[in-house]
Formats: C-alpha cells, structure tokens, sequence
C-alpha cells in the first residue's frame, strides 16, 4: 500500500567523541523513507537547494524511493551541526540553518494525495497541517513526529494536529514536556486524550513504549557492542514502523507491536556508523534475522 513522507532532507555535520563527518546526508524525511523502502514502495516529499549533491539523490533512488515531490529550490539545502557527548544519548545542536527549508511550501504530487498511509515527519505544526489538507481523502493511518521547539513555541497549532492523526511518534523527554508528567506511562495516557489513538515514546537505548486504547506494549533496543553515531535513528525507527504496517495494510494492535519491533531493529543498523553508511550495507534478510533475535531476546519459555 502506498506510504508517504513529508519532511526534512538535509546535510549534516556530526562529531561524536571519536571521530567527526562533515556534510553527509541527513534529513528525518530522508531517514524515514530509506529505513520504510526496506517493507515498502515510498513517496518523498521534500526540498533541497542546488548544493544538494547527486550521490545523494543516487543513494535514494536505488531504494526504489519515489522522488516525484523532491523540490529543488535556489538556495543551500538545509543543514545541521551536532556534538555528542559521551553517553552518546546526549548531544548538542552546534548549528542550524534552515536555509531553502524555512520557506518550504509542501507541495504533494497528485499521485500521492490518495495514499493509504502518511507520515508528517518533525516539522512546523502548521506546515504538517498543510500537507493533511492537500490530501484527496483520509489516509488510513496517518502518524506524526514532533519536537520540543513545537511544544514550547507552537502548542496550540500541535495541538489542533494531533486531532487530525492517528499516532503521535514522540520521545521521552518531548513526552514528559508536553504533559508535564515525570511518568511515561502517564504521559502516553495525557497525550491520548489530545486525539490519536495511539503514543509511540521513543526511549533511545532503551527502547520504545506503546500507549494506545488497544492497549500498551514496551519492547527493549536491539542491543549493539558499539554505537558510532545514533543521528536518525528515531527517523528510522519511524520508517521501519510505518513501512511494516504499509507493507501488512494493517494496523490493528497485534501488527502495530511487529511494526515497532521492526522500528528498533532498523534503527539498530543506523546507530553502527555515520549518516547512511550502514544502512546502504544492509539487507532485508539481515533486518528479519535480527528481529528474530530480538524476539528470542523477550520471550519467556513455557
């Protein structure tokens, strides 16, 4: 079924405390859509600046990504400079240019505006809602992420979005911000009665929690030996849940709790190197083998 994403591609800066990578490719769009493409055919929708190198535009499409609603507007492509701390869960944002991105006026291409499943990945508020109003007719799922920039400065605009979707994708210090509650499992519960059925708390290495009317499910990270940078890992985590339940045209509790174990498995490649390094190495039968053991990792014998 079709997926579509709207949301940042960018270039990135990273220095983590061992090593540091200039201009590579970043975006939580770009993220998204290539962790999704592993279960699923992807639309992105984006905008990029004349600097936005063709590698990259490459590395894309031979996901089998659709590029139809990629913009290219005069100007420089949206940017980012981060710095991890030790811990590696911790970072600061050195840098941040918005660049060709602070005037973007999505724009869904017309074969898209009839998808069965949309993600509004971690934007303006007022801008996601935008996008929700291009389409034909109600997508069947319809998720967003957000950030604790929309929550402090554009609260009432997120909101009246999250009336409009189905599942809020959100961490845990976002969570506890948003409603004021220091305990996650309460914070899911606040966060429910804005409107979604469904709160997806990312809890970094620790994994992710599910707060829905269905019911909640937690589920630990795949454990790695060393994590090299965890930039888009949330994004991927993201694309991995949305591009399972596209992929099964279901979204029922039971799929939904498959489709987040598949989000922390994906994210696990993401966080072993720098920007798409590991992800362009990965094959879906490494992704199955690896929730098989994630799955063997939680489950209690008789």
């Amino acid at each position: 079924m079709s997926l579509v994403v709207v949301g940042t591609i960018g270039i990135d800066t990273v220095e983590t405390p061992t090593s540091r990578r200039e201009n590579i490719l970043g975006g939580s769009a770009s993220y998204f859509a290539y962790a999704a493409s592993y279960f699923t055919r992807v639309s992105l929708v984006g905008v990029v600046g004349t600097d936005f190198p063709d590698n990259y535009r490459k590395l894309l499409a031979a996901r089998n990504i659709d590029l139809a609603g990629m913009e290219v507007a005069d100007g420089q492509t949206f940017r980012w400079t981060g710095k991890y701390h030790e811990n590696m869960n911790d970072r600061d944002t050195l840098d941040v240019r918005l660049n060709v991105f602070g005037k973007f006026d999505p724009k869904v291409p017309a074969a898209d505006r009839e998808c069965s499943f949309l993600f509004l990945a971690n934007g303006a508020p007022a801008i996601q809602a935008k996008v929700l109003k291009q389409m034909k007719k109600r997508p069947k799922f319809v998720a967003a992420d957000t950030m604790n920039l929309w929550i402090e400065t554009a609260r009432e605009e997120l909101d009246n979005l999250l009336k409009e979707v189905d599942a809020l994708v959100i961490n845990d210090s976002e969570a506890r911000l948003y409603t004021d509650q220091r305990e996650l499992l309460r914070a899911g519960r606040e966060l429910l009665k804005k409107g979604p059925k469904t709160i997806i708390i990312k809890k970094g290495e620790h994994g992710a929690l599910i707060v829905s009317k269905d019911g909640n499910f937690s589920i630990p990270a795949y454990p790695l030996e060393e994590v090299i940078d965890p930039t888009g890992a949330g994004d991927t985590f993201a694309g991995g849940i949305m591009g399972y339940l596209a992929s099964q045209n279901s979204t029922d509790h039971k799929t939904l709790r498959r489709a987040v174990a598949y989000g922390v498995v994906v994210a696990s490649f993401t966080c072993e190197d720098f920007s798409f390094d590991r992800l362009e190495r990965t094959k879906r039968e490494e992704i199955d083998k690896r929730y098989r053991e994630l799955m063997e990792m939680v489950a209690i014998p008789d």
